[in-house]
């Protein structure tokens, strides 16, 4: 069982990945943003237009940054996105390469703490989030009890988190190395949760997946329902 946002599954899952969505995780979306430096003339999304931002291909803040310029009648074709990781887009974003940034959390937490940026859109004001556990198919399928022993530790796993995120932030700054005020950020404004892939997180996802493949951004339609998983007995 392995994390991801809303975006890399669909692009998983039209390239034929053995995938299923074993749980949700819904977000607030305030942990994911689209912002510039302080002293830039860029006010707005619309003023994006013909600029050069920074993403990660095929990540949540893809859909992100395209559901932005979809709100702000903005095509996407109308803006340069300059794919990178985010370790190279912060890079790009300190040496002014890149106009904006479309990024999630820690690195958003630790671009406010560094930057003071003006943010354009957080993903609370555009699109309903949710960040994901996937499984492989054919496990899923053959050891269907260890998924749901899984995601009932990581339910568990979850409530604690919630009511400790000081210990959330310490226990990722001492893993990750990211500094502990941008942790802290993050943590705080985290939504801790576990829940089953419901008909309306269904729907949600197959909008972002109808419009990626609307813009060619993934090279065939996909059905997100048909990688579902299903717990025994439900």
């Amino acid at each position: 069982v392995g994390w991801t946002g809303d975006a890399p599954p669909i692009f998983g899952q039209s390239a034929g990945a053995n995938i299923v969505y074993a749980a949700a995780l819904p977000s607030n979306g305030e942990g994911e943003a689209i912002f510039v430096k302080p002293a830039s003339p860029i006010q707005s999304i619309a003023d994006l237009k013909g600029k050069r931002v920074g993403v990660g291909k095929g990540t949540s803040a893809h859909n992100l940054l395209v559901a932005a310029l979809e709100k702000a009648g903005l095509a996407f074709d109308q803006i340069t996105p300059v794919y990178l990781s985010p370790a190279d887009a912060a890079a790009a974003f300190a040496s002014d390469q890149i106009d904006a940034w479309s990024v999630w959390d820690p690195f958003f937490a630790i671009a406010e703490t560094r930057y003071q940026p003006r943010v354009l859109a957080r993903s609370s004001e555009v699109l309903k989030v949710n960040t994901y556990f996937l499984a492989n198919k054919d496990f899923a399928k053959a050891h269907p009890e260890t998924i749901t022993t899984t995601i009932s530790a990581l339910g568990e796993a979850a409530k604690w988190a919630d009511q400790n995120r000081d210990k959330v932030a310490a226990a990722l700054h001492e893993v990750t190395g990211v500094p502990l005020d941008a942790q802290i950020i993050a943590a705080n404004r985290t939504k801790f949760g576990i829940f089953p892939i419901t008909d309306e997180i269904i729907a949600g996802q197959q909008a972002t997946a109808d419009r990626f493949y609307k813009l060619g951004l993934i090279p065939k339609a996909v059905r997100i329902s048909d990688a579902v998983w299903t717990a025994p007995g439900n």
